[in-house]
């Protein structure tokens, strides 16, 4: 009970938006995740080097924060893996 009251408590605790903007942050990767099963051809490519440019600047920004963000930080590197994969996958059915 001390460990959730704790994290309850704590600086980045869901009493917080360092807690619940990682959390909806999750989101993008489990809409990507749900693209894979598309054809690459139907791929926004547009959409994706923005998701990659955003998910870059915010994976800085969650370890520059203090208290540092490992949530949001693990959320955008996700997302970041995710996209790259989606490029990957476009840059394969070109070939």
């Amino acid at each position: 009970m001390a460990a959730f009251k704790a994290f309850w408590n704590s600086p980045v605790g869901p009493k917080t938006t360092h807690f619940w903007g990682p959390v909806a942050n999750w989101g993008f990767v489990a809409a990507v995740c749900s693209e894979r099963l598309l054809c690459p051809c139907f791929q926004d490519l547009l959409g994706a080097a923005a998701m990659c440019v955003y998910s870059a600047l915010f994976m800085r920004f969650a370890w520059m924060v203090q208290p540092r963000n490992y949530l949001l930080l693990a959320c955008h590197a996700s997302n970041e893996t995710v996209q790259l994969y989606q490029f990957s996958r476009w840059a394969k059915a070109q070939g």
